[in-house]
Parts: C-alpha cells; sequence; structure tokens
C-alpha cells in the first residue's frame, strides 16, 4: 500500500494506491474517485468497530455511521482518492503498534483495514469540554489519515502543553490530559471568547488544526438566509 498526499495545502486530498487483494478502510462520504476494479463496500462494521451499536457509538464522537471499505480485486492494483469535507490538510500517520491514536470528532479520514477502530467515552470530562463525548481510538499497525480544518501541526510534546478543545486533531494515549477554563475565572473566560481548553501532559505526539470548524459555523451561521 502507497499513500500520497495530494495537492497540500486549504485543499489536500489523499491518493490510496492498493496491491491485490488490499483493503482499506475510510469514513463514508469521503470517495471521490476509484479505479475500475475496486470494490467499494459500505458498512457499519470495521475490525473492532461494534457493528450498530458500533456505529451510534461513532455518531456520538462526532464521525460518520457508516464506513466504506476498498478492495482491488482481478488480481490487479487499484487506487482510491479520499478527500475530507472541510478546507484544510491530510496527514498520514504510521501507527506502529506500540500506542493508540486517539482521533477527535470529525478528523479521522481514513486507515488500512488492519488497524482496530473503538470509540473511547470520555465520561464527564467530554460533557464538560463541550465538544464530542468520545474519541476515536485507533490501534495497531499500519497508516491512518487524518484531516485538519485549516492548517495541521505536528508537535511532539515531551511536558506540557494547552490546546483548545476544538483545535485537537488527534494524540497518542501515553499522553494524559484534564479539561480546564481558558482564563483564571469563568467570568474571564466568557468575556475573552474563550472556552475550556485540554491540557496536555507526558511524553507523544499530538497534531492539533488551526482553525476551529465549530467557531467558524457560528460564524457564518447568522449570515445565511433563514431556511
Amino acid at each position: 500500500m502507497d499513500i500520497q498526499v495530494m495537492d497540500k495545502g486549504a485543499f489536500s486530498w489523499a491518493l490510496v494506491q492498493l496491491h491485490p487483494g488490499e483493503q482499506f478502510v475510510s469514513e463514508a462520504g469521503a470517495l471521490f474517485r476509484a479505479s475500475d476494479n475496486v470494490d467499494i463496500d459500505v458498512t457499519t462494521r470495521q475490525k473492532g468497530a461494534g457493528g450498530l451499536f458500533g456505529g451510534l457509538k461513532r455518531l456520538v464522537a462526532g464521525e460518520s455511521f457508516f464506513f466504506s471499505t476498498y478492495t482491488a480485486e482481478d488480481h490487479r492494483p487499484g487506487e482510491v482518492g479520499l478527500a475530507p469535507t472541510l478546507q484544510g490538510e491530510v496527514a498520514v500517520i504510521e501507527s506502529d503498534g506500540a500506542r493508540q491514536w486517539l482521533c477527535a470528532g470529525g478528523s479521522y479520514l481514513g486507515s488500512s483495514a488492519d488497524l482496530s477502530l473503538d470509540t473511547q467515552f470520555q465520561g464527564f470530562r467530554g460533557m464538560l469540554s463541550g465538544e464530542s463525548l468520545s474519541f476515536l481510538a485507533v490501534s495497531g499497525r499500519g497508516p491512518l489519515l487524518v484531516t485538519s480544518f485549516g492548517r495541521i501541526n505536528k508537535i511532539e510534546l515531551d511536558g506540557n502543553l494547552t490546546v483548545d478543545t476544538g483545535h485537537v486533531v488527534a494524540f497518542q494515549d501515553s499522553l494524559d490530559y484534564s479539561i480546564s477554563k481558558a482564563g483564571s475565572s469563568w467570568i474571564q473566560s466568557w468575556l475573552a471568547g474563550e472556552g475550556l481548553v485540554l491540557n496536555f501532559s507526558g511524553r507523544g505526539t499530538i497534531y492539533v488544526q488551526s482553525h476551529n470548524p465549530d467557531e467558524f459555523g457560528k460564524t457564518l451561521g447568522p449570515m445565511l438566509p433563514e431556511r
């Protein structure tokens, strides 16, 4: 399998080249082109994804209910073009199986069929964040595609880092995190237009995005004509 990120910048997309018989999985709706020998199967189940209940959990996590699985058939290589819904960048993460990756809602684009996907409930911390209640947990060895709204930034953390809740793309589970208000008080945070932040600590890799899709939606929404 070979994955290339094409047109790097605001409108990135991924070209996945499959060997004969090889499979790749994406969120449903990400496909925009495929070679004629690629079979496409849409399902709620992927390796470790839990069928119908797993699909419902992914909806809570801000991900698609369905997966699309692509298989190169006819003993020939095939290729699949995948693109995210929002304008932004695409990054390829090579998961080595040593650590899980936790993807924030909407940041998962696709992955090797060898990777297991599950929804990790954040509990009360997620309810406080005002963001998704869950992360999509990705484990195993193989390539993982994540997408951002705006620019994507990879950070190798050894210490502490604070990130606005709406700017997290994905991070390794070796990192601990807690949720807190952005300012010194709730009133100060509200007056500054800031909400809650994730305070990361430890050693690991984190991907963040430069823009917040929820804040963009709140700004754009009032400008649109009423339906």
